[in-house]
C-alpha cells in the first residue's frame, strides 16, 4: 500500500497573501489561514472556539491568482500536501515550520461587483470560483487560457 500526504482546509485569510518570487522569477504567495473549532464545554455549558493558524504555500500561477484576487478576511478552501522546512537562522539557531504546498484553491463566497466573467451576469449560481490545479511541472492542468480570468 502506498502513502498519503494531503491537507484540505477551508477558512479565511488572516492577512493580505505575502508575494514574492524566487531567484527564476517564479511567483510565490504566501497565505496565513485561520480556521476555527467550537464546541460546548460539558462542565460549564459555554460554547468555547479554538482557532489555528495554518501556512500555506502558493507557487507559479496559483500564487498570481491569490496574489490578485484575495484579500484579507477572503474564504477559501485550499487542498494540498503538508511540507516541514527545516534552516539555520542568522542568530545560529536551527528552525523548522510546516506548510501547506497548495495545488487546489477555491474562492468562496460571493463575487465582488464587476467580476462577472464574460456570458454570466454578477449573480452567479455557484458563489465558488474554482482554481485548477497545476501540475508538478508547473503547468495548468486545465485547457483554460493562461490569461482568463479563473472563474
Amino acid at each position: 500500500m502506498g502513502t498519503l500526504n494531503k491537507a484540505t482546509l477551508i477558512g479565511y485569510l488572516g492577512h493580505d497573501p505575502e508575494m514574492r518570487y524566487t531567484s527564476a522569477g517564479e511567483p510565490v504567495a504566501h497565505l496565513a489561514v485561520a480556521t476555527t473549532e467550537t464546541w460546548k464545554d460539558k462542565a460549564s455549558g459555554a460554547k468555547r472556539e479554538a482557532t489555528e493558524w495554518h501556512r500555506v504555500v502558493l507557487y507559479r500561477r496559483l500564487a498570481e491568482i491569490a496574489g490578485e484576487y484575495l484579500k484579507k478576511g477572503s474564504h477559501v478552501y485550499v487542498e494540498g500536501r503538508l511540507q516541514t522546512r527545516k534552516w539555520t537562522g542568522k542568530d545560529g539557531i536551527d528552525r523548522q515550520t510546516t506548510e501547506i504546498i497548495g495545488d487546489d484553491l477555491r474562492m468562496l463566497g460571493a463575487r465582488p461587483a464587476g467580476q462577472a466573467t464574460a456570458g454570466q451576469s454578477g449573480d452567479a449560481e455557484d458563489d465558488s470560483a474554482r482554481v485548477a490545479p497545476e501540475s508538478e511541472s508547473g503547468r495548468n492542468s486545465a485547457s483554460r487560457a493562461e490569461d482568463e480570468i479563473p472563474f
